[in-house]
């Protein structure tokens, strides 16, 4: 077992890795408020790790209230947000409740925008069982829900009480969402941490093979690679923004396409090599880093092309970006594998060149 901290002076907390941690009671006794816990979850991990979570809670003299979402990303909306405000409400929980998230981004997501908002904030643990949700988006405080007009776009930066991780819950994650997850691994690599990026080139094959110690390896790296980044810009101010690098395009496809077409890793793999196509077009990138990128993507298992769509969609969805400033685009884009910068001077016509050249062939 293996824990880290993300820095935010009062705000700090830690994040456990472990097998088998949602068992033991050890990491949850030191951050419930005192009252009743409500878990969310969905209808793909309920039948798998509720009953473990619930067994630890009563250990603990926890009363729990379950609400059960479908799993999907439709679930991430006000519509949702209402539906466990009125449980909450309707079970008596007041501020002194705390919301448990087990499931995987979806969950995580939503949960963490319900304790934001839920009687002006109560606390909220984070148990993410894939592997997306175990390096990316249970950490760092970032919750919300989606609109049709733009992905994330009501939300709000609230930190959890603590982030347990059990590895476990990996042996049933499907092929498709494992591999999902890896382009947020990815990423890691390609915005501050070029070693690790050599490391995924040389093992990717241990990590595809799900490897105990090639696991470990990604999931602690990854978490601490954020996690650092969170403590210098907790509210994204400026430096955060790099944690974003291949989701402008990403953001973008999973909008144009209907939410729930792609995986949220799948949209971001993409992203990824759009972005790295635009750094080399820039001249900012070079040629042969720009096909290591796109290499490790295609071999990981991810898509690198977006649908055939007018450019003129990608181009509304990605105004809307919450990067824009001003109605103009920002994109991260990478200096060399390992240094990421955050620009919104691109010229529009390399955007669509990218953009043409990564969109599937018409049939």
């Amino acid at each position: 077992m293996q824990s880290l901290r993300v820095e935010l002076g009062q705000r700090s907390y830690s994040i456990h890795i472990g097998s088998g941690i949602i068992g033991d009671t050890t990491f949850f006794a030191p951050v419930l408020s005192k009252g009743p816990v409500a878990i969310i979850t969905d209808t793909n991990v309920a039948p798998l790790y509720l009953q473990a979570l619930q067994n630890t809670l009563k250990a603990l003299n926890k009363d729990s209230l379950v609400i059960t979402l479908p799993a999907g990303e439709e679930s991430k909306s006000l519509d949702n947000i209402q539906l466990i405000a009125g449980h909450l409400l309707s079970a008596g929980y007041g501020r002194d409740c705390t919301l448990c998230a087990l499931g995987g981004g979806v969950v995580g997501d939503i949960t963490g925008f319900a304790a934001a908002v839920y009687q002006r904030g109560v606390a909220c643990v984070q148990i993410p069982t894939t592997l997306l949700a175990m390096v990316d988006s249970s950490v760092g405080g970032k919750t919300g829900v989606n609109h049709p007009l733009g992905k994330n776009m009501i939300g709000a930066f609230y930190q959890p009480r603590t982030v347990i991780v059990d590895t476990d819950t990996l042996d049933s994650l499907p092929e498709r969402e494992f591999r999902s997850g890896l382009a947020e691994v990815i990423k890691y690599g390609l915005i501050n941490d070029p070693g690790f990026f050599s490391w995924l080139e040389d093992n990717l094959d241990a990590v595809l093979a799900r490897d105990t110690e090639a696991l470990a390896k990604i999931i602690k790296t990854s978490c601490r690679d954020k996690a650092d980044v969170v403590a210098r810009d907790e509210l994204e101010g400026g430096l955060r923004a790099i944690l974003n690098f291949g989701h402008t395009f990403g953001h973008a496809i999973e909008a144009a396409s209907g939410y729930g077409h792609y995986l949220h890793g799948e949209a971001v793999a993409i992203g990824m090599v759009m972005a790295a196509d635009l750094s080399r077009r820039l001249d900012l990138l070079r040629e042969s880093e720009q096909n290591r990128i796109f290499k490790l993507i295609k071999a990981a298992g991810l898509p690198t092309l977006a649908p055939r769509l007018k450019t003129s969609v990608y181009l509304d969805f990605m105004k809307v970006d919450k990067k824009a400033e001003g109605g103009q685009i920002r994109f991260i884009l990478l200096n060399s594998i390992g240094n990421a910068l955050i620009t919104g001077d691109v010229p529009p016509a390399a955007i669509i060149q990218t953009l043409q050249a990564f969109m599937e062939r018409s049939a």
